[in-house]
């Protein structure tokens, strides 16, 4: 039993694939390498270079593996960077998951985890998000992955293809110091490199209405956001259904501050974060419950904000 995990040479790709291996679950990589490194892709797992655009190419990997399933994790990630190039956006994010869905078609295989986005909500006007919160995205990526998630829904109805999407605020940590985030626009990596080249860390804005005035997000570790796609990936696999979308949120939150203080803790290097003014459209919090999942996928946070912060830090220290 073989699942594609599209990404899977990424941050966040690679650690599913791990999780997989973990219980007994194949898998096989297909990934541009764009944001991915080969590096990052175990020795025994197959690594298939190419895009999701590319459906001929998908829809071999599917036959020559023997694929029953997909989780989709293949994207363009960046929400920021997503405003100026929105037509590059929506060309990785919603017509590559059409060209995957149409190679899933092709070869019979109606099984797919959706690695979706808490961008999706855009900015909240309720302090917990559930599921059934308003989705307002606010820039091509948030509206790229809502429109995945229609993708599911409608091949859903017209193919019965059996699907669920996972929609997450900020990953972080690492489940093995050889795999880190190398995103240069996630706060953990900004934080520790700035630590590691002797510069200071920033915060924007210390007069949010938070107990500390500092913004306030849901931050999961990497390894606990693995274990969530294998739990629904073996749902889907037994036959059984899910829910459309599941959050994977903490409930209650993290804020810059309290970060800022673990990363002094952990890396031991001492420093005072300078202050600067808020970013234009930061909310003062916005966070998830995860309840649902709890419920449907054993979804629980297993690392503190001490061990997220320590094994990202591990991890830079390696490399």
């Amino acid at each position: 039993m073989t699942w594609l995990v599209t990404g899977g040479a990424g941050y966040i790709g690679s650690h599913v694939v791990r999780a997989f291996g973990q219980v007994g679950l194949g898998t096989v990589v297909l990934d541009d390498l764009s944001s991915g490194h080969k590096e990052f892709v175990p020795a025994d797992v197959p690594l298939v270079e190419g895009s999701i655009l590319d459906t001929d190419l998908v829809a071999d990997t599917l036959a020559t593996h023997g694929v029953v399933g997909v989780v989709h994790l293949a994207g363009f990630k960046y929400a920021g960077v997503s405003v100026d190039r929105p037509l590059h956006t929506y060309d990785q994010n919603v017509t590559g998951t059409a060209h995957l869905l149409e190679a899933m078609a092709s070869q019979g295989v109606d099984a797919i985890v959706f690695s979706s986005s808490a961008a999706v909500y855009g900015t909240p006007d309720v302090d917990l998000v559930t599921e059934t919160t308003a989705t307002r995205p606010e820039s091509p990526y948030g509206e790229s992955k809502l429109i995945g998630e229609w993708l599911l829904r409608d091949q859903g109805r017209a193919a019965g293809l059996r699907h669920t999407s996972l929609r997450y605020f900020n990953v972080v940590g690492s489940g093995t110091p050889e795999l880190y985030d190398t995103s240069p626009h996630n706060l953990f990596p900004l934080v520790l490199d700035a630590l590691a080249e002797g510069r200071t860390p920033r915060i924007n804005g210390t007069d949010y209405p938070t107990p500390d005035g500092t913004c306030v997000r849901d931050y999961i570790h990497v390894a606990d956001l693995a274990d969530a796609h294998v739990a629904a990936a073996r749902v889907l696999a037994d036959g059984g259904s899910l829910e459309p979308v599941y959050n994977l949120g903490s409930g209650d939150g993290v804020s810059v501050r309290q970060i800022m203080t673990a990363m002094a803790e952990a890396t031991g290097v001492a420093f005072e974060p300078e202050i600067a003014a808020r970013r234009p459209g930061d909310p003062a919090r916005i966070v998830a419950s995860g309840e649902l999942a709890a419920r449907d996928l054993g979804w629980r946070m297993t690392y503190s904000l001490d061990e997220m912060v320590t094994t990202a830090w591990q991890a830079r220290e390696t490399h």
